[in-house]
């Protein structure tokens, strides 16, 4: 696999020579030291924990966890090269235990000669547990080192034996920065620039999204053009298809997205918010998941602080299932805005957490009598519904009796914000709860 993103494949001046320049553009400028590094310097500067333990002299197994086309092979060969061990790569996807034991069998053979092996297990996710298993007693007796890469957690996809008995290192998405000094170190190797507009090579920078493998390949087709002049953006657009976001629906960047999202509307910032909902559409959400959602932070964040949210989240749901994709999107984006500019209160959402607490803590307690229906002669004579006053009838309209279970104490769940309308709510308890003490005590 062609890891890209980083020095020249050619002579000391970085010009391509000989067969070099007949191997892909992905290859020619593959890094062959660790200095030619591009990005990750939380790793390989000078506090770097991949640095520290280079500098060590006892490389330990180690998990590349980051998104695609950040460099985990790279960094991995170039561990072996430094160390001066064999480099063995698998993938998780084409290799089973017959594989595996083909791997660990010639890595004793290679260690009874002196010679370590470190064995890169690309999308080590994909091995399930029971195979995963089958490295530890090779990683404990030193057979192998075992530096596996993963796009997805590893806290939920790695064996907890396994990520014990590993270092997981986190790898970085590249930052326009990274992909620019990408783009330089390719013209030097071709010897000759992009031809393309400031404003293009800004978009084929954007296109790549952080994945410097992508870029490459992007390069690739640029450099392949001949174009009379320099192309502009518009011209871009019709040449190259622009890639779709890194979105996985049912993997750890849609919850990162949607915590995004979510955070954003409670931290009331009408312009992150609808970024967000942006972001997953564009990476192929459901809107339906994105209307069930947003109905939800209505209830969860804003409640009675503006009863409205609620309603007009439904109302943006229904919108959308008339309208479809995607106008009915507008509906939604209309609704994730006005619950970022929407006075915030959990108050309600608090209230049913605690209730639910005391619920489970008092069991089965019965209601108190008085207020439960007496419809037979039986239940009037149990004394169901004597002591019982109606509101109504009563000064104010309050009797002021207690509706909890007897023995138990009045709970307080519900504590209103001074916030938009639970400003008003926060009165009415507040009048209600000393009416009630008054009539206690009268």
């Amino acid at each position: 696999m062609a890891d890209l993103f980083d020095t020249l494949g050619g002579d000391e001046d970085g010009a391509a020579t000989g067969a070099a320049r007949n191997a892909p553009l992905a290859d020619q400028l593959r890094p062959r030291r660790f200095s030619d590094v591009i990005g990750q310097q939380h790793l390989l500067g000078v506090e770097g924990s991949l640095r520290v333990m280079l500098e060590s002299g006892r490389l330990s197994s180690i998990i590349f966890w980051g998104p695609p086309g950040v460099g985990k092979t790279t960094l991995a060969k170039l561990l072996a090269d430094e160390t001066e061990m064999e480099f063995v790569q698998i993938s998780a996807i084409f290799s089973g235990v017959a594989d595996l034991k083909k791997v660990f069998e010639a890595a004793k053979l290679r260690r009874q000669t002196g010679r370590g092996t470190v064995l890169f297990v690309d999308e080590i996710h994909r091995f399930n547990k029971a195979q995963q298993d089958g490295f530890l007693p090779h990683m404990e007796d030193g057979t192998i080192v075992l530096v596996g890469a993963t796009t997805e957690n590893p806290s939920f996809e790695l064996n907890a034996a396994v990520l014990s008995r590993s270092q997981v290192m986190v790898l970085e998405r590249l930052t326009l920065k990274d992909l620019e000094l990408m783009a330089q170190r390719a013209e030097q190797l071709v010897q000759r620039a992009l031809p393309l507009t400031a404003d293009a090579r800004e978009a084929v920078l954007e296109m790549a999204d952080g994945d410097g493998r992508a870029l490459i390949n992007i390069l690739e087709q640029c450099f392949s053009w001949k174009a009379a002049g320099k192309i502009g953006r518009d011209d871009l657009s019709k040449r190259l298809s622009r890639r779709a976001p890194k979105y996985d629906k049912s993997g750890e960047e849609h919850y990162n997205l949607i915590s995004a999202l979510h955070k954003s509307v409670r931290g009331s910032d009408p312009d992150a918010s609808v970024y967000w909902l942006c972001r997953m559409l564009a990476g192929g959400e459901d809107p339906r998941f994105l209307a069930r959602r947003i109905t939800r932070m209505a209830v969860e964040d804003i409640g009675l602080a503006d009863p409205q949210a609620q309603a007009l989240c439904l109302q943006a749901w229904q919108t959308y299932e008339r309208l479809g994709s995607p106008e009915g999107e507008l509906a939604l984006a209309q609704a994730v805005i006005y619950l970022a500019l929407a006075p915030k209160s959990n108050a309600a959402y608090m209230a049913y957490k605690e209730a639910v607490k005391a619920a489970r803590k008092t069991g089965s307690e019965p209601p108190p009598k008085h207020i439960r229906n007496a419809p037979t002669q039986l239940m009037k004579d149990e004394g169901y519904g004597q002591g019982y006053e109606y509101d109504h009838d009563t000064k104010d309209g309050f009797s002021g009796q207690n509706y909890f279970p007897d023995g138990m104490r009045h709970g307080v769940y519900y504590v209103p914000v001074d916030r938009g309308f639970e400003r008003e709510l926060k009165k009415r308890t507040e009048y209600f709860a000393k009416l009630r003490s008054s009539i206690k005590n009268s």
